[in-house]
């Protein structure tokens, strides 16, 4: 279905669009970054603190944590320090990347079973079907962080996967 090749592009994908869109927020003030916005989790940063989290969520469930939320609580408001969320923004992204680079052909393959947080129901889905909504989640919500700093007045990069320099 996928091969580890795409999990490489698309981490170095995540890091350029990560990169762009942190860029144009650092225009904007903290009070503009945490402005109520209207989107699904309402700022700017909020969203961003969003994604942080899930990919954490993500790795430690491709790493084999069934119960990841058990270690990792969810936070929209942490990081509220601007500098403090890039610096653990770019540590993210390299573990992904880390993460992509390290997969083989076979990691691909078979299911991952977890337990989804409050839930004593165990999930199981295929490896490739997760690692694909892995870097799906993060084009969705990168998408609401852009329109939300485009409509800010600000100019991130843009998002068109083919524009990704080799």
């Amino acid at each position: 279905m996928i091969t580890s090749e795409y999990c490489k592009m698309m981490a170095r994908y995540n890091r350029w669009q990560n990169t762009s869109l942190m860029n144009a927020a650092c225009s904007l003030s903290d009070t503009d970054r945490w402005a109520d916005r209207g989107a699904f989790f309402g700022s700017i940063a909020a969203t961003f603190n969003h994604l942080l989290w899930d990919d954490a969520l993500w790795l430690a469930r491709f790493g084999g944590n069934e119960r990841p939320e058990d270690s990792i609580s969810v936070s929209l408001r942490d990081p509220a320090d601007w500098s403090e969320f890039c610096a653990a923004r770019q540590r993210r992204d390299s573990e992904i990347e880390a993460w992509a680079h390290g997969l083989a052909e076979s990691d691909l393959t078979g299911d991952l079973a977890w337990y989804p947080a409050g839930l004593d129901k165990r999930v199981k889905k295929p490896k490739a079907v997760c690692a694909i909504h892995f870097f799906n989640h993060q084009t969705h919500h990168r998408g609401q962080i852009h329109a939300m700093l485009t409509a800010a007045g600000t100019e991130p990069e843009a998002t068109d996967l083919p524009m990704l320099e080799p």
